[in-house]
């Protein structure tokens, strides 16, 4: 029996060390709830054992969160360049035509767009 041993879980990042507790866990903005997970010390680094992602990805399927991330081509239209936004996400932003939106670039590899309710 291991019963009064501790077992040290050393982080894959940056080998500190990780201790167990229970965490937020939000997907696109939107909280899942808290879940327990273990957590680097040293750099924060998030591991969830397998049953716990299961129960997490549950969760994101019964919220509509699952797969809304997606991929998308860059398009021309006229003298601009256009991105379609995919009916999932348009719906998830409640997005609508005529709706303003601010666009802020980020470096040069990211993109944020600000929706206003």
């Amino acid at each position: 029996s291991l019963s009064g041993w501790e077992v040290k879980m050393k982080c894959i990042i940056c080998d500190g060390e990780a201790i167990r507790k229970n965490i937020e866990h939000k997907e696109f903005g939107v909280s899942l709830g808290n879940f327990s997970a273990n957590v680097c010390k040293k750099c924060g680094e998030v591991y969830f054992d397998e049953p716990t992602a299961e129960k997490i990805q549950k969760k994101s399927k019964e919220m509509g969160l699952f797969g809304l991330a997606k991929k998308a081509k860059v398009a021309v239209i006229g003298n601009s360049i256009a991105i379609r936004i995919p009916k999932e996400i348009a719906e998830f932003l409640n997005l609508k035509k005529g709706k303003e939106v601010m666009i802020i670039p980020e470096g040069k590899n990211e993109l944020i767009i600000n929706v206003w309710q």
